[in-house]
């Protein structure tokens, strides 16, 4: 069974890992751009892949991208700095309500497995706990969502696994934060693309599925077990309470390819634990990769 697809994100990360494998099942795909010539030269020339220019923050081009579509997949996500929240919610509310509007069945929303949006997380982890709800109300009994819930992704153009490689090579004495013992269920990216593609034509599919790895670690195993899969000398880690994740950010920024902006609100969001509260059903995510071959996959790649 194959059907007309939407694809946010399509030029990022795990959108661009998540397209191929919708074209192999067959799947007409609509790619939502802000910039058709731009993403013309990443995008693949195929005759099923069609670029639509829109902007979810502005509501632009949506009724035209949506129009007789099944399936949609919102892997949008404001980072940085400024009032990223305040924009994450209107482009969930525009967004929302185009496909309320236009009938599409099915949106599959890629959120985190942080928390549960209350105060103790960080304003980041809030903001995309807060879309779920805010795409709900939009969409209302238009369609279902099913928000995917992912722990830390691994895969070689993720931030978070770049931020952690960063520390591994070039941090071989580290001043360490609380949050380095927190614990984690560190995901593939090949697992989390292979269970949004599937959800793309399952009929029982969740409102919920969370997602991770087949191991829990602390973020000082994984440093750890990251050294030891590359044959490096395993990093010396003097733990100091005291260090915030705001100071931290600075010295992570400095020793990784990731830029600042991006690095605090990942870093805030580490003293929350990810780790599967509810197994998704059968036929999701079955059998997950371990942190090991995960790394190993990222770093061939």
């Amino acid at each position: 069974m194959t059907s007309t697809v939407l694809l946010t994100g399509a030029t990022g990360y795990v959108g661009g890992q998540l397209l191929p494998q919708l074209l192999e099942a067959g799947h007409e795909v609509r790619c939502l751009v802000r910039d058709a010539a731009r993403a013309q030269r990443t995008l693949p020339d195929e005759e099923r892949v069609k670029i639509c220019e829109g902007d979810v923050v502005s509501g632009e081009g949506l009724d035209a991208a949506a129009a007789g579509v099944d399936v949609a997949y919102y892997l949008v996500h404001s980072m940085g700095d400024g009032d990223f929240a305040d924009r994450d919610r209107r482009a969930a509310e525009h967004f929302g309500t185009a496909m309320a509007r236009n009938g599409v069945a099915r949106t599959v929303y890629l959120g985190g497995l942080e928390g549960d949006g209350g105060e103790e997380g960080s304003e980041h982890l809030r903001s995309r706990h807060e879309v779920a709800h805010v795409l709900q109300e939009a969409i209302g009994d238009h369609g279902d969502l099913v928000h995917v819930r992912a722990a830390m992704i691994v895969g070689a153009q993720s931030a978070s696994f770049q931020m952690l490689e960063g520390l591994v090579k070039h941090l071989p004495v580290m001043i360490t934060p609380k949050w380095l013992e927190t614990r984690s269920q560190p995901v593939a990216i090949a697992d989390v693309t292979k269970t949004l593609a599937a959800l793309a034509i399952r009929d029982d599919a969740p409102a919920e599925v969370q997602l991770g790895g087949a191991d829990v670690l602390t973020y000082r195993e994984m440093l750890r077990r990251f050294a030891a899969v590359e044959g490096r000398r395993q990093p010396v880690l003097i733990r100091v309470p005291l260090f915030t994740p705001r100071l931290s950010s600075y010295w992570v920024a400095l020793v990784t390819p990731v830029k600042l902006g991006l690095v605090k609100p990942l870093v805030e969001g580490l003293s929350s634990e990810t780790v599967v509260r509810e197994e998704p059903p059968e036929g999701l995510n079955d059998a997950p990769l371990s942190f090991d071959d995960a790394v190993r996959s990222a770093l061939a790649r």
